[in-house]
C-alpha cells in the first residue's frame, strides 16, 4: 500500500483492511498480523494509527453500524406507502446472501467488542436505536393514517421489532433459518402486532 500523508485516510483503509481480515478470520482468530498484511502494513504501522486491536474493532463497529443504517433508511425512504415501508423495514434488516449478509456478519463478529469496551457499548446503544427509531417512525405513520393497527406503544414495539431482527439473524448466518423464512416470520409479527 502506498504511503498516505491523509491520517483521516489511513485510518479508514485500516477500518477497512480489518474488516475483511474479519470476515476471512473471525474475531476469535483475528491478528494484529492480519490486518497489518490486508493493509500492506506492518503491525506496528498499524498501531501508529490506533492503540491496540481492540480500538480498531471499535472503529469498525462504528462505521459498520452507520453504513447499515444508512442503507436501511435508504431503502425505507424509497418505499412507496406505509405498509411497503414496514415491509422494507423487514426485509432490511435480514441478512440475504452478498453485502447484507457480510455487513451483518462483521456486526455479529464484533459483539465480545461491543460487551467489553465502553465506546463499543455506547455505539451499540446508538446502533439499536437508530434502527429502532426507523421502525417507530413508519408504526406511528401507520397509525396516524390509519393504515397499521398497532397493538402497543410504537417506540416499545419498535425495539421489540430490532431485538428479534438479532436474534434471527445469527441463526441466518448460522444456517439455521434461511433469510426467506426469518423475513416471513417478522412479517407474521408485523401482521400481529401492527395490523400489516
Amino acid at each position: 500500500m502506498a504511503r498516505v500523508k491523509n491520517q483521516a485516510l489511513r485510518r479508514a483503509e485500516l477500518v477497512e483492511a480489518a474488516s475483511r481480515a474479519l470476515l476471512d478470520r473471525g474475531v476469535a482468530g483475528l491478528r494484529l498480523k492480519d490486518v497489518a498484511e490486508q493493509a500492506g502494513l506492518t503491525p506496528g504501522s498499524v498501531l501508529y494509527y490506533y492503540a491496540d486491536v481492540e480500538e480498531l474493532l471499535t472503529e469498525v463497529f462504528g462505521q459498520g453500524t452507520r453504513l447499515y443504517c444508512d442503507g436501511r433508511e435508504e431503502r425505507v425512504a424509497r418505499a412507496g406507502g406505509v405498509r411497503d415501508r414496514l415491509r422494507a423495514c423487514i426485509a432490511s434488516g435480514v441478512p440475504y446472501p452478498g453485502e447484507p449478509a457480510a455487513a451483518s456478519q462483521v456486526l455479529y463478529e464484533l459483539m465480545p467488542v461491543v460487551v467489553r469496551h465502553p465506546r463499543g457499548a455506547a455505539l451499540y446503544g446508538e446502533f439499536f436505536d437508530r434502527q429502532a427509531a426507523l421502525y417507530e417512525g413508519v408504526l406511528a405513520d401507520g397509525a396516524r393514517a390509519g393504515e397499521l393497527r398497532p397493538i402497543g406503544d410504537a417506540a416499545d414495539l419498535a425495539r421489540g421489532f430490532v431485538a428479534l431482527e438479532d436474534g434471527f439473524g445469527i441463526l441466518v448466518l448460522t444456517g439455521a433459518e434461511t433469510p426467506e423464512s426469518v423475513e416471513r416470520r417478522l412479517l407474521e409479527h408485523a401482521r400481529v402486532v401492527a395490523g400489516l
